[in-house]
């Protein structure tokens, strides 16, 4: 399990993939959220804007994400 540590939440589901080199771009991101790939907290996750907080947890092509933010009031 990888720790991702947020400076500031909520962010974007899909730019979390993107920007943690999961999908090569944003428009993969989406492609990957949108066919059921991404689970989000242990159930399948098709909203490309879902907001991502600190303590979620994101797992893609057999990977796992945990989610912190450094900041979590923000």
């Amino acid at each position: 399990m990888r720790k991702v540590e947020l400076t500031q939440a909520p962010v974007e589901l899909f730019k979390i993939l993107k920007f943690e080199g999961i999908a090569e771009s944003g428009g993969e991101a989406k492609s990957m959220i949108e066919n059921g790939h991404v689970l989000l907290n242990g159930k399948i996750e098709t909203r490309k804007r879902k907001k991502i907080v600190s303590g979620d947890l994101i797992e893609v092509n057999q990977e796992s994400l945990k989610i912190s933010c450094r900041n979590p009031d923000k």
